[in-house]
């Protein structure tokens, strides 16, 4: 039995999609019978969150100095106790990766490594300076010492090959859960809305690199009688995510700037700038039944991001038979292939294009398009598929079988 140890920033809800995308791909290798142990930073959220993981345990560590990286020199003890055949880091630009180099390098065992989209262009620009400092430091030993590097799609494969890495790269997706067939709760939204007024749904993390200000100014545009889209006055908006840097407050004043109305479900009483019912509202974070129930209710979804790995929010939202509005930057074109997600670029123009197209769907065409979506996850994106494939990998790394048809060469 192959043991496995999964190394990830966070194991808690600051993880963000990755959250997601690790525990479900460590349960289902627990399922197929692999011995596979987590090990993340400890934070304030590790205790509500840690349930997630089950059975799967988790490792979570408290830092020391410098916190910012997640450093602790416990990452490297709890991993010789648990004595891996096989490490996986989940990430980039944090301790994990000097924990895993240190392991690898004590023990001769090997490792892969899945940047989850850190490694695409435009991430690389963000923050750019502190990456840097980190490549030189260790970052750049961590990914060429890989003995694979598991790509998220075909264009981070590319990423990947643009920054010189010769690594064997892997191309295996993130997976997801087809939901309950029981519906939810009540949407956070629906003290908000009119009755028949129609939801487009934003679930992710609130930072510049998710495409949202210009999402908001084509918005803006959209609900203009000028441009004729006499349907826009039937959609709402729905923000949700948790908020990265301030930028919810920034998309906030560019609503005033903009005099679009938006209203806060947070607020007590509920607030908006100018009335309620708002064509925007804002939710906060939605975890667990809330963002089931955001899913389940919302009627279309919307990705404009800059820059993803692959997003599980597309498949979250693809999972439940819901059309989605996103750029090539998601790394899913499956779903233009397949008609599942109509295209947009991150421009304003392009935007207020797609949403006028999205808006003048008729419902019968929505639901067309949600079943077609649903189909499509249960085909390609099943965890058990993805399971099995890098299970497939790590018995190829370690010697135990053929290469599998997932495996580039260098």
């Amino acid at each position: 039995m192959i043991k496995s140890a999964h190394l990830t920033a966070s194991v808690s809800r600051k993880a963000g999609g990755l959250f997601d995308a690790v525990s479900r791909l460590v349960q289902s290798q627990h399922q197929q019978g692999m011995a596979v142990k987590v090990f993340g930073v400890w934070d304030e959220f590790v205790e509500a969150d840690l349930k997630a993981w089950h059975p799967v345990p988790v490792a979570a560590i408290k830092p020391t100095w410098p916190k910012q990286i997640g450093r602790s020199p416990q990452f490297l003890e709890e991993l010789n106790a648990f004595a891996p055949d096989i490490c996986h880091t989940h990430g980039l630009w944090v301790y994990p990766s000097i924990a895993t180099i240190n392991y690898s390098r004590n023990n001769s065992r090997p490792y892969l490594v899945s940047p989850h989209g850190m490694l695409d262009p435009w991430a690389l620009k963000n923050s750019r300076w502190k990456k840097q400092i980190a490549w030189r430091l260790f970052e750049r030993e961590h990914l060429s010492g890989s003995r694979c590097l598991r790509a998220l799609c075909a264009s981070e494969a590319h990423s990947i090959r643009q920054l010189g890495l010769k690594n064997t790269i892997a191309v295996i997706p993130n997976g997801i859960d087809l939901p309950t067939v029981t519906a939810p709760s009540a949407p956070p939204w629906e003290k908000f809305i009119d009755p028949g007024q129609k939801v487009l749904l934003f679930l992710s993390r609130i930072h510049p690199k998710k495409g949202l200000v210009n999402l908001l100014k084509a918005w803006a545009i959209n609900q203009q009688p000028a441009t004729g889209n006499r349907q826009s006055a039937e959609w709402v908006l729905a923000i949700a995510g948790w908020d990265q840097g301030g930028h919810e407050a920034e998309l906030k004043r560019l609503c005033g700037e903009l005099q679009i109305p938006f209203a806060d479900i947070r607020d007590n009483p509920p607030s908006s700038i100018f009335h309620l019912p708002s064509p925007i509202i804002f939710l906060g974070p939605q975890f667990n039944a809330a963002k089931a129930a955001c899913y389940h209710y919302c009627d279309a979804f919307v990705l404009p991001s800059f820059s993803e790995g692959l997003p599980m929010v597309v498949l979250e939202a693809w999972a439940n038979s819901k059309p989605v509005l996103m750029t090539p930057e998601c790394n899913l074109p499956e779903g233009f292939q397949t008609g599942v997600a109509l295209e947009v670029e991150t421009t304003e123009p392009s935007l207020v294009a797609g949403l006028n197209e999205l808006q003048r769907l008729t419902g019968a065409e929505r639901l067309a398009m949600g079943n077609r979506a649903r189909d499509l996850v249960v085909e390609r994106f099943a965890w058990s598929r993805v399971a099995e494939q890098l299970q497939l990998v790590q018995q190829w790394i370690l010697g135990g079988g053929a290469k599998p048809g997932c495996v580039l060469d260098a």
